[in-house]
C-alpha cells in the first residue's frame, strides 16, 4: 500500500480505530509512564505464516507520534516462523503502548487472511484459475484485508457496488428473469463496465451466455453440473464458481476448468495470525 493510498484511504480509518480506543486518554499509559520516556519494543511472529499489513501496523504508531521509529526486518508477503522477531518499533514509550493493540489487530487480522489466502492459492498453483475475494468483508475494513488478500496471492474481485455489475438472485427477480437483466444493465451500464450474472441451474446458463453476459458465475453446483456449464458456455464467457468454497474443498474444482474461484472465507473466516509485541525496553 503505498504512501498516496495510505493517506487518502486509509488514514482516516485507523485514526477511527484509535479513536474508538481511547476516547479521552490512556488512563492506564498515563498512569505509569506520564512523561515522555524513550524505548523499544519488539514485534514477535507467534505463529507460522504469511506477514501483510506491516505499513498500516507502522503508520498507527506515527499517527500517534510522527517520531515513532519502525526497523523492519521482514516485508509483507514474507513467511514468517514462530519465534521470529519482525521489526523493532522505537519512540515514546506512551506511543507504543497505546497504539499497541489497534497496531496489532490490524496486523494479526490482515495476516491471517494473507496466510489462509496463500494456503488455497498454493492448490491452484499451475492451473489456469485465479483466486478470487469477495465482498464479505468486515465493515469500514474492506481496504486493508483486499489488500491482504492480494499480498497472500489472491486477486481482488469488484471492490465495490460501483466497480461493476453482478447480477444475483435477487437482482434476476427483481428484473423478471436472467435475459431481461442482463439487457437492463447492458442498456444502463457504461459499456466499459463488463457484466456478470450468477446462475444456479443449466436453464439458467443457457440464458445467460445467450444473452450475451461477459462472466457467468456458476453458485453452489456441483462439479459434474459445473463441467456441463462450461460445455454449454463453449468460452463465450468467463466462468467464475463460488459458493461455499474452502481450502477443504478445493482441490475438486482445479480441473474443471474454470476461469476464477471466489471465496468469502479468504476474508469472514481467516483465523488471525499470532503476534505479539513483547520485551519493551526503556532507552
Amino acid at each position: 500500500m503505498n504512501n498516496i493510498s495510505m493517506k487518502l484511504n486509509a488514514d482516516k480509518l485507523i485514526l477511527q480505530a484509535l479513536a474508538e480506543d481511547i476516547t479521552s486518554e490512556d488512563i492506564t499509559t498515563n498512569a505509569v509512564m506520564p512523561e515522555y520516556c524513550h524505548g523499544e519494543v519488539d514485534l514477535i511472529c507467534k505463529q507460522n505464516g504469511v506477514i501483510a499489513g506491516l505499513e498500516i501496523f507502522k503508520r498507527v504508531f506515527e499517527l500517534l507520534d510522527e517520531n515513532v521509529e519502525v526497523k523492519m526486518y521482514c516485508k509483507d508477503g514474507n513467511t514468517v516462523k514462530n519465534g521470529e522477531i519482525m521489526a523493532v518499533v522505537c519512540g515514546d514509550i506512551r506511543a507504543l503502548l497505546s497504539g499497541e493493540r489497534t497496531a496489532l489487530n490490524y496486523l494479526q487480522r490482515m495476516s491471517g487472511i494473507a496466510t489462509y489466502t496463500r494456503s488455497i492459492a498454493d492448490l491452484l498453483a499451475g492451473s489456469n484459475t485465479k483466486l478470487l475475494d469477495t465482498r464479505k468483508t468486515t465493515p469500514n475494513n474492506r481496504i486493508f484485508e483486499k489488500y491482504a488478500v492480494k499480498v497472500g496471492g489472491g486477486f481482488n474481485h469488484r471492490y465495490n457496488l460501483s466497480d461493476g455489475v453482478l447480477l444475483k438472485d435477487n437482482h434476476i427477480n427483481a428484473a423478471g428473469g436472467v435475459e431481461k437483466a442482463i439487457l437492463m444493465a447492458k442498456e444502463y451500464a457504461p459499456f466499459v463496465r463488463k457484466i456478470e450474472v450468477e446462475v444456479e441451474n443449466l436453464d439458467m446458463v443457457r440464458e445467460a451466455v445467450n444473452a450475451g453476459a461477459d462472466i457467468i458465475m456458476l453458485d453452489n453446483m456441483t462439479p459434474e453440473m459445473m463441467k456441463k456449464a462450461i460445455e454449454i458456455i463453449h468460452g463465450r464467457a468467463k466462468t467464475e464458481c463460488s459458493g461455499n468454497i474452502t481450502r477443504e474443498n478445493v482441490a475438486a474444482l482445479v480441473d474443471i476448468g474454470v476461469d476464477y474461484i471466489s471465496s468469502g472465507a479468504l476474508t469472514h473466516s481467516s483465523p488471525i495470525l499470532d503476534i505479539s509485541l513483547k520485551n519493551l525496553r526503556v532507552k
